[in-house]
């Protein structure tokens, strides 16, 4: 019997087309031989749709019209049996009602890959692929991020974290990143992906334009101080918090002073549809010395560890090439394309990747399972809410 996998992607997050490109290639390459595969799209809302054009790129050029020929379906958990039920519910005609064994989100940004839907998976009941909770909301606040990895002695940047309240006295918080950084700097949103919202400032007027542009997505803002001879160096981890692996090394290539979402998803598909990340220009391998290569592959799975991931990261490196000093930058926890170009190169197809990623999530479900959640006791029997204040229990 084949496990049926819900292919998740889309939802509320300024990442959504790009996860729709990345869920739709991994649904292309899933092993139709093991597994039954239900593309499930959500919407800019959340809302969750079957059907069987959901699973085409092309129908993604009219939302509207590909809703209009979908089904609204939400999850159920019945029995300790997850389905995706048809809603709202119908009095007469079919019902959907699809069994699914695991979820495989394929979502990127803020409130589908930063520990809320995962929660909502986790609530549910459906074993999911990729991070859990703790991992995805950790892997998605830099700030957090970095406190972290600092007491795992991995190399970061050090950064200042400003809030709404900073931004309200902007002339102050300019005056604190000259006072404490100095020219130049790196400003990003602390918890998007996909260089959204992200801008190098090399003067006041550029930290202003910068400032401005980061908090139109977050709420929170980190400036760090921007290496000058800097080299980009990426590298995938497959595993869990115990065991994992690296992928080869890649070195992308961008027009600016950093990687943009131009550079990313736009520039390089021009004329012939985008291919998520797959479609950067970058070179892999990257070039460097067999030391160079195997110190990122070992800090990138010590990373990985440390913020206790699962299934498939990215993680983002820089190089100072003025001392040759590799510092950790970021990592995504459900990566552009989930990074399969890194893998290929190291003789792991893309339909294997996922299989290892699927059963990765039922692993962990086999090990979650035997732990006890729940013990017998009878504090609700001796409970008592006597008096006009209560009683302390």
């Amino acid at each position: 019997m084949k496990t049926k996998v819900a292919m998740m992607f889309g939802g509320k997050s300024v990442e959504h087309e790009v996860s729709v490109i990345s869920g739709i290639q991994a649904l292309l390459s899933m092993d139709t031989d093991k597994y039954e595969v239900i593309p499930v799209y959500m919407t800019k809302s959340n809302e969750m749709y079957v059907g069987e054009d959901i699973g085409k790129i092309e129908c993604y050029k009219d939302i509207q019209g590909l809703l209009s020929r979908s089904q609204r379906v939400i999850m159920v958990n019945e029995g300790g049996k997850v389905q995706l039920v048809s809603y709202p519910t119908k009095l007469f005609g079919k019902k959907t009602a699809i069994d699914i064994d695991v979820a495989f989100p394929v979502v990127h940004g803020t409130n589908v890959e930063d520990g809320a839907f995962q929660g909502y998976l986790k609530t549910i009941g459906i074993p999911f692929v990729g991070c859990d909770v703790t991992a995805s909301a950790i892997g998605m606040d830099k700030f957090i991020m970095k406190q972290v990895l600092k007491e795992a002695q991995v190399p970061v940047l050090d950064a200042k974290l400003y809030t709404l309240s900073d931004y309200a006295e902007i002339e102050t918080l300019m005056d604190h990143v000259e006072q404490e950084l100095g020219y130049p700097v790196i400003v990003k949103p602390v918890n998007l992906g996909s260089s959204v919202g992200i801008s190098v400032a090399k003067n006041r007027v550029e930290l202003t334009s910068a400032v401005d542009d980061a908090f139109r997505y977050a709420t929170k803002v980190l400036v760090e101080h921007a290496i000058t001879r800097l080299r980009e160096i990426n590298c995938a981890v497959l595993g869990d918090e115990n065991e994992a692996i690296a992928s080869e090394c890649e070195e992308p290539l961008h027009t600016k002073d950093i990687l943009s979402y131009e550079d990313k998803y736009v520039s390089n598909a021009k004329g012939s549809g985008s291919k998520g990340m797959a479609s950067v220009s970058r070179k892999i391998p990257a070039e460097l010395t067999p030391e160079k290569r195997e110190e990122v592959r070992e800090l990138a799975v010590r990373s990985f560890k440390a913020l206790g991931c699962n299934g498939v990261s990215r993680i983002d490196f820089m190089i100072d090439e003025e001392t040759d000093t590799l510092y950790f930058n970021e990592i995504n926890t459900i990566p552009g394309s989930l990074a399969f170009y890194l893998w290929e190169p190291i003789g792991i197809p893309y339909k294997e990747l996922l299989d290892r990623m699927i059963q990765l999530a039922l692993k962990r479900e086999r090990t979650e399972g035997n732990l006890t959640f729940t013990f017998d006791t009878n504090i609700l029997n001796s409970a008592s809410f006597g008096g006009s204040k209560g009683a302390k229990l």
